[in-house]
């Protein structure tokens, strides 16, 4: 279990810009050991699970290409040039 000292908590109130008064130390000391040592277990069962390789893998059905003719769409865009869309542009150079 991680242990926090009082410097530690202190600090920490210091740069958060948090006004603790002397009674409330020692309880948020106890409280941020105890989410330490959660995190500190969730990372333990963390290591144990075993991730697939390839997170979007679709297991239902196998993909397939289908042409498609891009006409049907591009007639239907305001402006276009060739076989793509014309959009505004949104980077400037």
């Amino acid at each position: 279990m991680a242990k926090i000292t009082r410097e530690e908590v202190l600090k920490i109130a210091q740069i958060s810009h948090i006004t603790l008064r002397e009674d409330e130390v020692e309880p948020l000391m106890k409280h941020l050991e105890s989410v330490l040592s959660y995190a500190e277990r969730v990372q333990e069962i963390a290591a144990q699970i075993e991730e697939p390789l390839s997170k979007n893998v679709n297991v239902f059905r196998e993909d397939h290409i289908v042409n498609t003719d891009p006409e049907t769409i591009l007639c239907q865009a305001p402006e276009r040039e060739e076989d793509y869309f014309v959009v505004p542009a949104i980077i400037e150079k």
